[in-house]
C-alpha cells in the first residue's frame, strides 16, 4: 500500500527595517500529524551580509542552503567582492528551476543588505524570485501575515521589526499544530548577522 505523500508544517517570516533585515522560524519539525523534531534549524547564514529562512522538508533545504552557499563562496573568490543578495536569489532560483521535475519541496525567504538597502526575496518550489519589504511562508504563512501586514510600517526600528516577526509567528503557532517549540531568529545588518532564540 503507498503512503499518501505528507506535507512539512513550519512558519517563517522576513521583515525589514530601517537598516536591515528580521528572519524568523519556529523550531517544530512535523511530517503530517508526525512530529519528528522540537529542534529544526530553518535559519540560515548564507554570507556576512545575506541570510535565509525557509520551511518545507528539512533535508531539502538544507542541500538547497548547502548547494547556494558554496557557488556562493566561489563566486566571491572568483570576483573578489560580495555578492548581493539579489544575485544570491536568481543562483538559489536556478538552481530550483533545474529540479522543476522533482522540485525541492521548500519554500525561501532569502534577505540582505543591497547598495545598502535592506532586501527580501521570496522563493516559491520552482524557484520564481519575488522581491518584496516583508514576506511570510510555511503553512501558517496565512495566519503570519495577517499580524505582520496589519503593524508593518516604513522604517520600524529594530527591535520593533524583531518583536512584529515574534509576535506574527506566535499567531500562527497559536493556530497551526505543524508550528512550534519556540522561534529562532536572525538579524541582517550592512555589519553583522546575529543569531537568537525566543520561546514561544
Amino acid at each position: 500500500m503507498a503512503m499518501p505523500y505528507q506535507i512539512p508544517g513550519a512558519t517563517a517570516v522576513g521583515i525589514t527595517f530601517d537598516n536591515g533585515v528580521v528572519l524568523g522560524a519556529e523550531k517544530r519539525v512535523s511530517y503530517g500529524t508526525h512530529l519528528v523534531s522540537r529542534s529544526g534549524k530553518k535559519v540560515f547564514k548564507i554570507t556576512d551580509t545575506v541570510g535565509a529562512v525557509a520551511a518545507g522538508m528539512i533535508a531539502d533545504m538544507n542541500i538547497l542552503m548547502r548547494e547556494v552557499t558554496a557557488h556562493t563562496k566561489i563566486l566571491q573568490l572568483e570576483t573578489n567582492q560580495p555578492v548581493p543578495p539579489n544575485s544570491i536569489a536568481k543562483l538559489m532560483g536556478v538552481i530550483m528551476y533545474q529540479q522543476k521535475w522533482f522540485p525541492m519541496m521548500t519554500q525561501v525567504i532569502l534577505a540582505g543588505i543591497e547598495n545598502s538597502k535592506p532586501a527580501v526575496y521570496v522563493l516559491d518550489p520552482l524557484g520564481s524570485v519575488i522581491p518584496d519589504e516583508y514576506a511570510t511562508v510555511g503553512t501558517g504563512a496565512e495566519l503570519a501575515i495577517g499580524v505582520v501586514e496589519s503593524e508593518y510600517k516604513q522604517n520600524l526600528t529594530e527591535q520593533e521589526a524583531v518583536d512584529l516577526a515574534i509576535k506574527s509567528i506566535r499567531s500562527a503557532v497559536n493556530r497551526d499544530a505543524a508550528s512550534g517549540d519556540g522561534i529562532d531568529i536572525l538579524i541582517v545588518t550592512e555589519n553583522e548577522i546575529r543569531e537568537q532564540s525566543e520561546k514561544t
